[in-house]
């Protein structure tokens, strides 16, 4: 019997590949074979899942989604393989969830209401958007989606982690994938242009690459200052020295400028911060005397590009053309905001802006601001009560590198749409997530015996224990 139904089962799959080859392309055949592997991989243990999800971060190609027409006022949709992952990866999670109900879905912590309010405000604005016809649906949703993605990873991490040896694994897999990333800019140094990051297509983002390592290197750097482990110590000056070479050379400005007060929060939180404050401030009045000659040739461009159309003058001081689009774009936002105050244009309803702020005011109006601003405080209060929370080095070592990149960021969102950029956000919700549970694993770890809280919920020992 159990011969005749293994025959059948093999009939019946032999039946539905031959159906699938005829109307499948071997590639589409093979995507589908991977996104079943995943699927299941990620179903079994979601850790899995989640490692493949940090190392396609950095380290998958994009694809552009086609021309989606006039209303979308010139976009393609940029998709790159982690947006594929992401979406099997959190399907699977989601039907673990169906079928396992004690593991829970959303798990309560300070972040929910911020998310939920700026996920709909973004929703509205795009729907309103559509049903006026100043968002095409296909641009509009797929933005909406891309935007949801971000928080999806954060939930995946404070539903999934469960001890602190977790944690670290995850810290080492972004990690590597961050050395890997600053190796491959490394060797684009000597052609001559821009580093970007690896896979980017014909045309590379230096910027958005910038703000990744500008945030990964806070990170690290918060580790080195605080860690009292000898070996974390080496490993994190390791990647710090091969994250500035390709962080120079991105020549993303905008980065420079953001690197400026993330340094000196890094300094202020560490346990010397007079004597670090004052290395840093000597290193800045000198480092014109050691930077590399295009860096310091892309910084004077701002202020010394011949004359050309379109160039901002404020006083005797004439800006350059990529300056001042920016600023531009900052006054053209702010002028026709007022058209559609509330709500905004929706999602991609407006014309393309290279600034984070602006862009959320213009397309979500002053309620999707409101609850942007609301989300990044909320960020930002969480990591500082938490810090004060935490007993351990190198836990605190982690949020203080946390706060840094993540106030280093807010200031490259105002030159670029960082918030919103994959490669940035993906590692940024995977760390805000890490952040969000680390007292709870602290005190877990502390008195095993005693149940652990996270954040206004009551979580029991077995919820944050090894899963069996």
């Amino acid at each position: 019997m159990r011969s005749l139904i293994l025959a059948m089962v093999s009939l019946l799959i032999a039946l539905l590949a031959g159906f699938l080859i005829t109307q499948f392309s071997p590639t589409m055949l093979l995507i589908g074979v991977l996104a079943f592997v995943i699927f299941a991989v990620s179903f079994i243990n979601i850790e899995w899942g989640l490692y493949i999800l940090i190392f396609s971060m950095l380290l998958s190609p994009e694809i552009i989604a086609g021309d989606t027409g006039p209303e979308s006022l010139g976009r393609g949709v940029t998709l790159r393989a982690e947006d594929f992952l992401l979406a099997v990866i959190g399907l699977s999670w989601l039907a673990r969830n169906a079928v396992d109900k004690e593991l829970g879905l959303f798990l309560k912590t300070p972040l929910n209401k911020a998310i939920l309010f700026y996920v709909l405000t973004c929703v509205l604005s795009t729907g309103f958007g559509i049903m006026a016809g100043r968002v095409e649906m296909k641009t509009g949703f797929l933005y909406v989606l891309k935007y949801i993605e971000y928080f999806l990873v954060f939930f995946m991490m404070v539903n999934h982690v469960r001890n602190k040896d977790q944690i670290k694994r995850f810290l080492i897999c972004l990690f590597f994938t961050c050395f890997i990333a600053s190796l491959v800019g490394a060797f684009q140094i000597p052609g001559g242009e821009r580093v970007s990051a690896p896979f980017e297509g014909e045309i590379g983002e230096p910027n958005t690459f910038g703000g990744y390592l500008l945030f990964m290197g806070c990170v690290a750097a918060g580790l080195l200052a605080k860690a009292d482990n000898l070996k974390t110590k080496q490993v994190m000056t390791v990647l710090i020295i091969c994250i500035i070479p390709p962080f120079l050379f991105t020549q993303s400005r905008t980065s420079y400028l953001a690197i400026v007060p993330a340094l000196i929060v890094l300094g202020y939180m560490t346990d010397r911060r007079q004597i670090i404050i004052g290395l840093l401030a000597i290193a800045l009045l000198v480092s014109p005397l050691f930077l590399p000659k295009a860096v310091k040739n892309r910084i004077m461009f701002t202020f010394t590009q011949p004359k050309e159309q379109g160039q901002v003058q404020i006083g005797d001081v004439r800006l350059d053309t990529s300056t001042s689009a920016r600023i531009q774009s900052w006054k053209e936002a702010l002028r026709d905001y007022p058209q559609h105050p509330l709500l905004g244009y929706g999602v991609t309803g407006y014309p393309f802006i290279d600034a984070q702020f602006p862009r959320v005011l213009v397309e979500t109006g002053i309620l999707g601001l409101t609850a942007f601003l609301y989300l990044l405080y909320a960020i930002l209060k969480l990591a500082l009560k938490n810090l004060k929370e935490v007993k351990t080095p190198y836990s605190q070592g982690l949020l203080i590198g946390f706060l840094s990149g993540f106030l280093g960021l807010i200031v490259h969102a105002f030159g670029a749409n960082t918030f919103i950029i994959v490669r940035i956000m993906e590692p940024f919700w995977f760390f805000v997530g890490i952040i969000t549970v680390l007292p709870a694993l602290e005190r877990q770890q502390a008195e095993p015996s005693q149940p652990a809280k996270v954040t206004g919920r009551v979580v029991t020992d077995h919820s944050i224990s090894t899963a069996r």
